[in-house]
C-alpha cells in the first residue's frame, strides 16, 4: 500500500476552486460510460494569447482556433478504449468508459481536474475524512499534456492519490514521489533529454555554447540540468536568457537576445523552449537574420511542423533534435475517417444532440472536413504516447480485478489501489516494451533527428538514438547535411585544444577560455587536469611538453662492466707488482741499494702503498656503506705514510750529507732519539685523525643524486666535498710538497742518493692526475666518474711507486755490480772531494 501524504500545498488552491465550481454544470467535451471511467484532458483548442498571469477564466470555444494535435490525441484514447472494450484477452467482462475534456488553458485545465474529481455520479467534491475510500469519477487520468498544466492537475489529483499518466509533460520535478505520489508518464524526464544533448555537444566536440529556455518550469529546469551536466563536461554556457512568456518576435526584449546570441561567438545554440515559446523565438532569428547556427533542439519542437512553418527558418543554419522514439498506431488513421464521415452523416439529417448518447460531441468542437486524418510525426509520436497510457491503465485494471483468472470481478475499486497496479505493469505493446520505473518514468530512449529541407520541403531523418542506465549514444554523423562549406562539422569552441603537454591558463570568466602554457621538463599534463602541470615523482622524470613520467634509471658502474674488468686487472697488477718488490727487496735487504732506499721502512712504504691501492675496488659496483667510508680515507691514509716516509728518507740523506758534520751533536741525537720513526709516526697520526673526524662528522654515505640528469638517478656516496675531505687532500698536498722540497735540497747528492728526478717525476705525475680529476668533475658527472677517481688513484700510486722503487729493482735484477759497498763508498768519496774543492 503507498503511504498516504497529504499535499498541503494543493489543498487551499483546491478549497479556494470548491465553492465555485459547485455552482458550474459538470459537463466534458466527450463521454462514454463504462463500468470504469478514465479522463482524458486534450488540448482541442490552442490559446496562443492567454495572459498567464492574470486570474481570468478562459473559454475554450471563444480560443484562437481549433488544436489538430490535440484533436488526434483524443481520438487515440478512443480508439485505445474501443480496441480494449472489443478484446476478448484483456479485461474479458468490463466495459472501459471515457470522459475526455478540452484542457486548452489554466482554467480550462483547473476545470478538467475538479471535475474528475467531484463524487460519482455527482457534481460536488466532499472532503472525506479517510482519503483512501474517496471515489471520484473517474479511477484514473490520461494527460494533461504540458509542464505548466500538469503542475497544477498533479498537485490536486495526487492528494487524492487518483493515478495520472501525461503523455507530455517531461519536467524532472514529476519524478519526485514525495510531491507527485499518483504521477506517471509514457515519456522520458527532461532529465534523459539534457544528458542526450550533453553527450551530442560532446561527440562534436561543442564546448562553447549558448542556451536559450522558455520562461516556465520546463525552461527553467531544464537549463538549470544543462548547466550543471555542462560543467561537469568542461562544456561553457556562453550566453544564457530565457524567453518571456508575453514576448514577440519583434520587440525589443527578443532583438536584444538575438544581438547576444551573435555576439556570443557560439555557433551552437540549444532551446530548451515549449512548441509556442520556440515558435516566436524562431521568429525572431528569422528576422535578425542569425544563421550560420547548429540549433539543437528539444522534443517539445524539434519534429513540429508548427515550427517548421515559420517563413524563413530553412536559412538558418543545421537543426538536430532530440525527439520520441517514432512510433506508428496502426489504424488509427482509418479510424479518424471512419468517425468523421459517421459524424457528417449523423449532421446532414439531424442536429447534434447536447449530451448523453455515449458518441456524441459538444456543439463547438468543429468536425468538419477540414481536419486531416493524417497525423504528423509529432502527433503520431504523442498519440502513441497516449495510446500506451491508456494501455497501462487497462493492464492495471486487468490485474487489481484478478482478471488472469478468467473472470474480472465487479464492484468499486479505489483509485490508490489501481495507482499500485499500474506501477507494477511490464508487458509489450506492439513490440515495445511498456513499464515504469520508480520515479514513475518510462524506461525507453530517445531518437537523434536533423531536419532535411528537399527545395521548400521538409522532413526530418533518424541519425542516432540514446539510451539510458547506463547512458549511451550511437549517431552516425554522415548523415548530417551541415550548412557549412564542404559540409564540414561546425566549430564551437571559445579556444582550440592545446597541443600535447601544453597547460590550460584561463583567460577571462570562463574555463573553456584559456591560453596554453607547455609543460617544462620534469613535470607533465595529466589529463585529469588540463589546467595545472604536475611535477613528476622524485623517482621519475620527463621531457618538455609531456604527458607522463618515466621512472629514471638507476645509473652506477657495475663490477661486470668492460672498464670496471680493465681497471680491476690493472689494481690487482699493480698490488701483485707491489708484492713482487716487497719479496725482492725481503731476499736482499742486507744489499746497499735497500739500505739506501730505507731499510726496512721500504716495507710499511710498499704496505701503504698497497693499503692505499685497495681503495680503487670501492669505486665499482653499488655504492655500500662500507665502500663509501673506504673509497677515498683509504688512500688518504696510506698515501699520507708512504708520503711521510719519502720526505723524513729525503730529510734524512741531506741531513747526512750536509748537516752532519756541521751539527754532529743535533743528527747523533737525531739518530738516537729515532728521529725518522717518530717523525713518521707523527706525520701518519695526524692524517688518522684527520680522516677519523671525516669519517665521523661528515660520513659518506651511499645515496641517490637526481640533479646532474633528469632521467637518471646516480647512486655514489656522499660527502666527496665535505670540509673532512678537504683538509685531508690538503694534509697529503702539504706533504707532497715538503717530500718535494727535501729531494729537491738533494738533487747534488751521490748520484746512488740522489732521487731527486724519481721524485720529481713522481710527484708531478700525482699532481696532474689529481688536476685532471678536479677538472674532469667540473665537466662531466656520468655514472664512469668512479672508474676517473679509481683510475686517478691508481695513476698516483703508479707515479710513486714506479719513481722510487722500480730504478732500485732495476739495479737489483740487472745491475747488481752496482749493488755493492765498494761502489757506494766510492760515489760517497767523489761526492766529498768535490764538496771540499768546492
Amino acid at each position: 500500500m503507498i503511504p498516504f501524504k497529504f499535499h498541503f500545498v494543493s489543498l487551499p488552491l483546491f478549497i479556494s476552486c470548491l465553492f465555485s465550481f459547485q455552482e458550474i454544470k459538470a459537463l466534458s467535451d466527450f463521454k462514454m460510460p463504462g463500468d470504469h471511467i478514465i479522463a482524458g484532458m486534450f488540448p482541442i483548442h490552442s490559446v496562443y494569447d492567454e495572459v498567464r498571469l492574470k486570474p481570468e477564466v478562459t473559454l475554450c470555444e471563444r480560443s484562437n482556433g481549433f488544436n489538430q494535435h490535440g484533436y488526434h490525441l483524443f481520438q487515440a484514447m478512443r480508439y485505445a478504449i474501443e480496441e480494449i472494450n472489443n478484446s476478448s484477452s484483456l479485461l474479458p467482462n468490463i466495459t472501459l468508459g471515457y470522459e475526455l475534456y478540452d484542457a486548452c488553458s489554466k482554467s480550462a485545465n483547473m476545470y478538467a481536474t475538479l471535475s474528475i474529481l467531484s463524487q460519482h455520479r455527482s457534481n460536488r467534491i466532499r472532503i472525506p475524512e479517510n482519503f483512501f475510500s474517496y471515489y471520484p469519477k473517474a479511477v484514473a487520468v490520461i494527460g494533461p499534456d504540458n509542464t505548466e498544466l500538469t503542475s497544477v492537475s498533479a498537485s490536486l489529483l495526487s492528494t487524492f492519490l487518483v493515478p495520472q499518466i501525461s503523455y507530455g509533460a517531461t519536467s524532472m520535478m514529476f519524478s519526485d514521489k514525495g510531491k507527485y505520489p499518483s504521477f506517471l508518464r509514457t515519456v522520458p524526464s527532461d532529465k534523459h533529454q539534457v544528458h542526450t544533448m550533453v553527450m551530442l555537444l560532446k561527440e562534436f566536440g561543442w564546448s562553447w555554447i549558448s542556451a536559450i529556455g522558455s520562461d516556465n518550469d520546463y525552461g527553467w529546469l531544464g537549463l538549470q540540468l544543462l548547466e550543471d551536466l555542462t560543467t561537469e563536461q568542461k562544456i561553457c554556457i556562453a550566453y544564457k536568457d530565457f524567453v518571456p512568456l508575453s514576448a514577440q518576435a519583434n520587440d525589443g526584449v527578443m532583438q536584444n537576445m538575438m544581438l547576444s546570441i551573435t555576439n556570443s561567438g557560439t555557433k551552437v545554440v540549444v532551446v530548451f523552449c515549449d512548441k509556442g515559446l520556440a515558435h516566436i523565438f524562431f521568429k525572431a532569428v528569422v528576422l535578425r537574420n542569425v544563421t550560420d547556427k547548429v540549433w539543437l533542439g528539444t522534443e517539445a519542437w524539434s519534429i513540429s511542423t508548427y515550427i517548421t512553418q515559420v517563413p524563413g527558418i530553412s536559412k538558418i543554419g543545421t537543426v538536430i533534435g532530440v525527439t520520441i522514439r517514432q512510433q506508428q498506431i496502426l489504424g488509427l488513421t482509418a479510424f479518424e475517417e471512419a468517425y468523421i464521415r459517421a459524424k457528417k452523416a449523423s449532421e446532414s439529417v439531424a442536429e447534434p444532440a447536447q449530451y448523453g448518447d455515449h458518441h456524441t460531441c459538444n456543439q463547438h468542437l468543429p468536425f468538419t472536413a477540414d481536419i486531416p486524418t493524417e497525423l504528423s510525426s509529432s502527433s503520431m509520436n504523442t498519440a502513441y504516447s497516449v495510446y500506451t497510457a491508456v494501455y497501462a491503465v487497462a493492464r492495471g485494471l486487468h490485474q487489481l480485478l484478478g482478471c488472469p483468472s478468467g473472470v474480472c470481478a465487479t464492484g468499486r475499486i479505489y483509485p490508490w489501489q489501481l495507482l499500485e497496479e499500474i506501477k507494477k505493469v511490464n508487458f509489450i505493446l506492439h513490440g515495445n516494451t511498456v513499464s515504469f520505473n520508480e520515479y514513475g518514468d518510462p524506461v525507453s530512449g530517445y531518437d537523434i533527428v536533423t531536419w532535411d529541407w528537399n527545395g521548400p520541403n521538409w522532413t526530418f531523418k533518424v541519425i542516432g538514438s540514446s539510451t539510458w542506465y547506463p547512458d549511451h549514444l550511437e549517431i552516425d554523423g554522415t548523415k548530417i547535411l551541415w550548412h557549412k562549406e564542404k559540409n564540414q562539422v561546425p566549430r564551437s569552441v571559445c579556444s582550440e585544444e592545446c597541443q600535447t603537454g601544453a597547460a590550460r591558463r584561463i583567460v577571462g570568466l570562463h574555463h573553456c577560455c584559456f591560453e596554453c602554457i607547455l609543460c617544462t621538463a620534469g613535470t607533465f599534463l595529466n589529463q585529469s587536469d588540463q589546467y595545472t602541470c604536475q611535477p613528476c615523482q622524485k623517482e621519475e622524470w620527463s621531457p618538455e611538453g609531456s604527458q607522463t613520467c618515466f621512472n629514471r634509471t638507476i645509473e652506477f658502474l657495475p663490477w661486470h662492466h668492460p672498464v670496471s674488468l680493465v681497471l680491476m686487472g690493472a689494481n690487482t697488477l699493480l698490488l701483485l707488482l707491489l708484492a713482487g718488490v716487497a719479496s725482492l727487496f725481503a731476499r736482499h735487504l742486507d744489499t746497499p741499494v735497500v739500505r739506501s732506499a730505507g731499510g726496512r721502512m721500504c716495507f710499511l712504504m710498499l704496505g701503504s702503498l698497497a693499503g692505499a691501492g685497495c681503495s680503487p675496488y670501492c669505486f665499482l659496483g653499488e655504492p655500500t656503506a662500507l665502500t663509501c667510508l673506504l673509497q677515498q680515507s683509504l688512500f688518504a691514509l696510506g698515501f699520507a705514510v708512504f708520503l711521510s716516509c719519502l720526505t723524513i728518507r729525503s730529510f734524512q740523506l741531506v741531513f747526512i750529507f750536509k748537516l752532519s758534520a756541521k751539527r754532529p751533536t743535533l743528527y747523533h741525537s737525531w739518530v738516537q732519539n729515532h728521529g725518522p720513526g717518530i717523525f713518521v709516526v707523527i706525520s701518519s697520526t695526524i692524517q688518522l685523525l684527520i680522516c677519523i673526524t671525516w669519517l665521523v662528522a661528515w660520513t659518506p654515505r651511499p645515496t641517490k643524486e637526481y640533479n646532474r640528469f633528469p632521467e637518471l638517478v646516480v647512486l655514489e656516496c656522499s660527502g666527496a666535498s665535505s670540509p673532512g675531505y678537504m683538509l685531508s687532500i690538503l694534509y697529503t698536498c702539504l706533504l707532497s710538497i715538503s717530500c718535494f722540497t727535501w729531494s729537491y735540497l738533494g738533487k747534488d747528492l751521490p748520484e746512488n742518493y740522489n732521487e731527486a728526478k724519481c721524485i720529481t717525476f713522481s710527484l708531478l705525475l700525482y699532481f696532474i692526475s689529481w688536476i685532471g680529476l678536479v677538472t674532469t668533475i667540473s665537466v662531466y658527472q656520468g655514472k664512469y666518474l668512479p672508474a676517473i677517481n679509481a683510475l686517478v688513484i691508481m695513476s698516483s700510486l703508479g707515479g710513486v711507486f714506479s719513481g722510487y722503487f722500480l730504478p732500485k729493482c732495476y739495479v737489483i735484477l740487472c745491475r747488481p755490480d752496482l749493488n755493492t759497498t765498494e761502489y757506494f763508498q766510492a760515489s760517497i768519496q767523489d761526492y766529498t772531494q768535490r764538496c771540499s774543492s768546492s
